[in-house]
């Protein structure tokens, strides 16, 4: 039961203060007696002094039986504390850094300025998951573990640069470092978001085979295909004023691509520009949300010492009264 903030603890008491009711109309009903005096004095007054005064006995035994059940009753006061628990998704964001990601045909910044940004709107929109980030070009680093750290893992990606790593393509390497990382992770969901702009041209480790293992342990990778269609302006070197560009067909391994995500559950993207990145990055959150289970747990004060002050102070008035006017009820 609550009433303005105020809840009781045992409100099924409260149903005696129906009495209170019944005892007035019983004591109006009842013959009154004789004579309500105990001292030759008051009756001196007249009739009336007396009857006042037992009524203001009577109304005084009211107040303290009503304070006594509503003390009874246990009043009180809580604030509602939320406790929100989620297991959380273990995912790893595998980014390619060889130098084609530096090619503008994202304008008017590169494929990897613009990836980088979308990335940390994705970080940015989970809650209670473990994200971890691997970097790789000709080959494959972890840059951070899996953690909750997000303002770290933000600082990473922001750090993200092509030359880091030795120039190339090693799509396999990457998905086995990033299932690596996976592979021990608490709970039951593991996801890997790989995006490339090129083709499988290093490392020892065919990716599909890469893929298949990764399944094994419980691992869906999403893919994501970076690059416009047709030409690009794609890096070739360096001149007096720095990167030159040429204009080359952006080459995709889209079937391989298409086979490491269904070989895992996962989907293949192609993001042709920064909006279809970001829509990409927005299906795979929606995709990839665990329930959140929350549990409400309320920290009471209890307020029963207020009606039981007042049924005291009401007890004390009318003993002082008896004592000093002597009525009888």
């Amino acid at each position: 039961m609550s009433l303005a903030g105020l809840t009781f603890g045992a409100p099924w008491v409260l149903l005696a203060l129906v009495v209170l009711p019944a005892w007035w109309i019983w004591r109006r009903r009842r013959r009154p007696a004789a004579i309500v005096f105990s001292r030759a004095d008051v009756l001196a007054h007249g009739p009336r002094a007396g009857r006042r005064w037992a009524r203001a006995l009577f109304a005084l035994r009211n107040l303290v039986l009503a304070a006594l059940i509503v003390a009874l009753a246990r009043p009180r006061t809580g604030a509602a504390a939320e406790n929100i628990t989620s297991e959380g998704i273990n995912i790893v964001l595998a980014i390619d850094l060889s130098s084609s990601m530096l090619s503008e045909d994202f304008q008017p910044q590169n494929r990897l300025e613009v990836a980088k940004e979308k990335v940390k709107q994705f970080i940015l929109g989970r809650r209670s998951d473990r994200i971890g980030l691997v970097a790789f070009a000709g080959e494959a680093l972890t840059q951070v573990p899996l953690t909750v750290d997000y303002p770290v893992l933000l600082a990473a990606v922001d750090n993200l640069q092509a030359g880091q790593l030795e120039d190339g393509t090693a799509i396999g390497t990457a998905i086995a470092t990033a299932a690596n990382r996976l592979r021990d992770a608490p709970g039951k969901s593991r996801v890997m978001i790989l995006l490339t702009d090129g083709e499988n041209n290093r490392g020892a480790i065919d990716p599909r085979t890469a893929a298949q293992a990764a399944a094994a342990i419980g691992v869906k990778i999403y893919t994501i295909g970076v690059g416009s269609q047709g030409m690009a302006p794609v890096p070739v070197g360096r001149g007096l004023m720095g990167l030159r560009f040429e204009y080359r067909p952006v080459e995709i391994d889209e079937a391989l691509l298409r086979d490491v995500a269904k070989y895992t559950g996962g989907r293949y993207f192609r993001a042709v520009d920064a909006e279809a990145l970001q829509n990409i990055y927005e299906q795979i959150n929606q995709l990839e949300r665990e329930p959140v289970h929350t549990r409400t747990y309320v920290r009471f004060t209890e307020r029963f010492r207020w009606p039981l002050g007042a049924a005291l102070v009401a007890l004390a008035v009318e003993v002082l009264l008896v004592a000093w006017r002597g009525p009888l009820p």
